[in-house]
């Protein structure tokens, strides 16, 4: 197990890493507007399960095929962008407003969580990320590689989990209020739509460094 100081600094960086806006914060808070709370913390769910794989991946070196493999990363970029422009595609499309008055929701919970889990996979500079991060922090001499790094992911998911807990109570909150306006009935789809879109095009265009 890693020693305290090592848990310590980790910390550090996790809280500022996960306090900055970034693509995942934006994607939790549109979700949230548009299906409130429930959809919110599902979507943090598949991401944090992302967020798990990326690192095993990571500490174990599959991730150091986008550095052998250049081909392999800009493969799983144009896949990953392929797949948000379906995504805000069939958002955009969809003829119900999510937060119609008496609406259900518009999709099931399963896929919320499954579309945070793929959006988090498909991104792989989320891999060179934490390629570049976990090795710091792993010990030989202080255990299994494979428990330091359920430790570490943990420590990461827990302070995403508080920074984004707040973005989707405030983002609820304000899809609800908007729910109750017929006139702005289809605004948080738009722009559940116009993240996705973006997401898309910050992907593909996105350089390596």
């Amino acid at each position: 197990m890693p020693d305290m100081s090592t848990l310590a600094l980790f910390v550090a960086a996790a809280a500022v890493l996960t306090a900055t806006p970034g693509p995942d914060m934006l994607l939790i808070a549109s979700r949230s507007l548009s299906q409130g709370r429930a959809a919110g913390f599902l979507t943090y769910a598949g991401i944090a399960t992302g967020s798990y794989l990326q690192s095993f991946a990571a500490a174990f070196g599959l991730s150091q095929l986008f550095l052998l493999v250049p081909w392999a990363y800009d493969a799983l970029r144009w896949i990953g962008a392929a797949y948000l422009a379906w995504l805000a595609w069939t958002t955009l499309r969809s003829k119900a407003p999510l937060l119609a008055p008496g609406h259900v929701s518009a999709l099931p919970l399963r896929r919320i969580f499954l579309q945070g889990l793929w959006t988090n996979l498909l991104n792989p500079k989320m891999a060179l990320f934490m390629l570049a991060l976990l090795p710091q922090f792993l010990k030989p001499e202080a255990g299994s590689i494979a428990f330091q790094v359920v430790i570490l992911a943990t420590i990461l998911n827990l302070m995403g989990f508080i920074t984004n807990g707040a973005v989707i109570l405030a983002a609820s909150r304000i899809g609800q209020a908007l729910s109750n306006r017929p006139a702005l009935a289809r605004l948080p789809q738009k722009l559940m739509g116009a993240v996705f879109g973006g997401l898309a095009l910050r992907l593909a265009f996105a350089a390596r460094d």
